[in-house]
């Protein structure tokens, strides 16, 4: 290490010189071994676990002062896109209440508050009271993020979890609701999910490995006593698997669920007797994956055993413990993807997924032949569950969002399929959604798959090839990119662009096979998918080839990073947040969080095939001497899902290796992580940024 001293220092010193010149990061011969072979990787050095070595944020801070002296050629627009974009937050804002027991609760923003206020108010009437103000909590810290917030049973306790670091490790709190203080009790180093049991005592929750932050062991506390006694209720010892904490419905039952990529288990303990063993639903079974909520003396479970695009069974409560116990509830239909239901009292309310399209459907308990999708007037939207808590209502409540329309908050009766509107999302700023038109095309990949894609505009385009374009992809994790309304991207569109989101493999837009076709060994179609997508755009004239811009983050920055090796040609300019592109390193380090839980995603490098088909499209491994568009690279030093030297390593690549005077900028928010900074206004900076990078290379000086 001592012979990178001297050039960082170098490269620091009068920051006026290197922040006129892009930074240009020592190498340092180092390889990267495995059972596979070593590679060399020259900018290792980068990586500190400890995040305190001088010289690292040495050069971390010369790539901000770069990014920052290069950005004030468009500070100003930078600034009136900001206002533009914080100017269609509703400043006074608040979310629908729903009931719970004998309360309303909800969360309201005040006009300048950064975080939410958690509120709950008296069903029978009276004054609403706060239970946790974000703005209050988040005082004296430079990152702050409320997770799981959840009542006791008997309504007098509230625990919560909160992040401090932008880590995503969370502190378990407990306050007094009479009082509205803070009890002693206080657990770190926790994953966000945690459950009551019905004596109001016994709190269950997840504790996470300190090193690969990995959620490893769900524990009992019992309110009062050391948090260094709390005993272990469960252990998981396979690290491919992620833990959770739910409770049922009707508050019978906590279920401690397991799940991987393909697999999932689930354990329950009764709520009334918290010191009772835990039961499994099934034996876990290598590749069936299910989920599970109860309803008069039975379990209502969504799985895909023998069923790809997820079926619904029951298993009574004394037949529990054996898969070959459950039985069929609804028949199985293999067009159609079930993505979660809710049992309520009289029916069953689904959400599933039919032509790309995420909708919901109503079926009668009595009269199943009945059931009845909720209909919609536009081609591209997505209808998705909002908080429903009471089971013995025969109202849901769904949210409704598309790519021109805000989002509606609606209850519809389930019996009389009646629907109200509960809130329309108000956008200041003079937004009128019917300025705007979106549609759906399908683009033909290369290998003659069809790919659906959303596509919005402001109307009076004229789809003659000399409109700029911004695309965005995922791609991961069978995630979906429904098309649901971003007020941000309204400046965008204001400006003449069309917003395209290609729905590519990998995510399960079409069902489960869309995403099997996305990961591991079929990685490769993700990138075509959306390569081929920017092709037919310009092709049918759509953009203008020289217009176009590509955008995405963590594993849709891995895209970024394929795209930008296969077909960099096609981009005027690139944003890549937070991008995962050193995948064969990292995952051949099962000490990085989310490394061995992630094997069924992407692969095990240990293994000859594995590695090889990973090394084929690692954006870090495949850095070029070629040409590459313009790029505007994000990451955050306290990052846990995307380690920050990842991409920090592709740009120092990128600028010893490429051939154009495209610029390159990386940008490092020093005190947040993987979502960027916290707070509704402040995160708003950054996409403005990135906007005005984008707009900049347009030469847009406005």
């Amino acid at each position: 290490m001592k012979l990178l001293i001297p050039a960082i220092f170098a490269l620091i010193q009068g920051c006026a010189v290197c922040a006129e010149q892009a930074p240009v990061a020592p190498q340092h011969a180092f390889d990267v071994t495995s059972p596979n072979g070593a590679r060399s990787d020259p900018y290792y050095w980068i990586r500190d676990d400890e995040r305190k070595n001088p010289e690292m944020l040495a050069y971390l801070n010369a790539e901000n002062a770069y990014f920052r002296a290069q950005s004030s050629a468009w500070q100003p627009l930078t600034d009136k896109l900001y206002q533009e974009i914080v100017g269609r937050i509703k400043k006074d804002d608040s979310t629908v209440p729903y009931r719970k027991g004998h309360y309303f609760y909800s969360v309201r923003f005040t006009r300048d508050g950064e975080y939410g206020i958690y509120t709950r108010r008296p069903v029978t009437g009276g004054a609403a009271q706060v239970m946790l103000d974000g703005n209050r909590e988040s005082q004296g810290t430079s990152y702050f993020e409320i997770a799981d917030t959840e009542v006791s049973p008997n309504e007098k306790l509230l625990a919560y979890t909160e992040d401090t670091h932008g880590r995503r490790q969370y502190s378990l709190k407990f306050r007094d609701l009479a009082t509205g203080h803070n009890l002693s009790d206080e657990i770190p180093g926790l994953s966000p999910s945690l459950a009551w049991a019905n004596d109001n005592k016994t709190v269950f929750y997840i504790e996470n490995d300190p090193v690969t932050l990995l959620s490893v062991r769900v524990r009992k506390h019992v309110l009062g006593s050391d948090p260094a006694n709390d005993p272990v209720i469960y252990e998981e010892k396979d690290h491919s698997y992620y833990l959770s904490l739910l409770k049922t419905r009707d508050q019978r039952f906590i279920e401690i669920v397991q799940r991987s990529t393909e697999t999932t288990g689930i354990l329950v303990i009764d709520a009334d007797h918290p010191g009772a063993a835990t039961q499994a639903l099934a034996v876990r079974t290598s590749k069936i994956r299910y989920s599970a909520d109860h309803l008069n003396h039975r379990w209502i479970i969504l799985t895909d055993w023998n069923a790809p695009n997820y079926r619904l069974m029951y298993v009574a409560d004394d037949a529990i413990g054996e898969l070959g116990r459950w039985q069929t509830l609804l028949p199985y239909d293999e067009h159609v993807f079930t993505e979660s239901v809710i049992p309520f009292r009289r029916y069953l309310a689904i959400n599933e997924r039919s032509d790309g399209l995420l909708r919901i459907r109503i079926v009668p308990w009595a009269h199943p032949e009945k059931a009845q999708a909720i209909q919609s007037d536009e081609p591209v939207y997505a209808e998705h569950f909002e908080v429903n808590e009471e089971q013995n209502s025969d109202d849901l409540r769904y949210n409704y969002s598309s790519l021109t329309t805000p989002d509606r908050v609606v209850s519809v009766n389930m019996a009389s399929g009646k629907r109200t509107l509960l809130k329309q999302r108000e956008v200041p700023g003079g937004f009128r959604p019917d300025n705007y038109q979106t549609e759906r095309v399908w683009v033909p990949a290369r290998d003659g798959v069809k790919v659906p894609v959303s596509l919005v505009y402001r109307k009076g385009y004229k789809r003659d090839g000399t409109a700029p374009l911004y695309q965005y992809g995922y791609g991961s994790y069978g995630i979906s990119m429904d098309p649901v309304f971003r007020s941000t991207i309204v400046s965008l569109l204001d400006r003449g662009f069309v917003f395209a989101i290609a729905h590519i493999r990998g995510g399960q837009e079409m069902g489960r096979a869309w995403y099997e076709d996305g990961r591991l060994q079929h990685k490769i179609n993700t990138f075509n998918d959306f390569l081929d997508v920017t092709d037919f755009l310009v092709a049918q004239q759509y953009a203008d080839k020289n217009k176009v811009f590509a955008a995405g983050g963590s594993a849709g920055g891995l895209l970024m990073g394929a795209i930008a090796n296969r077909g960099g040609n096609r981009y005027r300019g690139i944003i890549a947040q937070v991008p995962f592109v050193d995948i064969v390193t990292t995952m051949l380090d099962e000490s990085i969080p989310l490394t061995t839980n992630e094997f069924e995603e992407w692969g095990n490098p240990k293994q000859k095939a594995a590695y090889d088909y990973m090394l084929s499209y690692s954006p870090y491994d495949n850095v070029a001497s070629a040409n590459y568009p313009a790029m505007l690279v994000t990451t955050g030093l306290y990052d846990s899902q995307v380690q920050y030297y990842e991409p920090t390593k592709w740009v120092a690549r990128l600028r010893a290796l490429k051939t154009d005077s495209n610029p390159l900028y990386l940008k490092i928010n020093m005190e947040a992580g993987h979502g960027g900074k916290s707070g509704r206004f402040a995160r708003q900076r950054e996409t403005a940024e990135e906007y005005g990078f984008i707009l900049h290379l347009l030469g847009v000086t406005e």
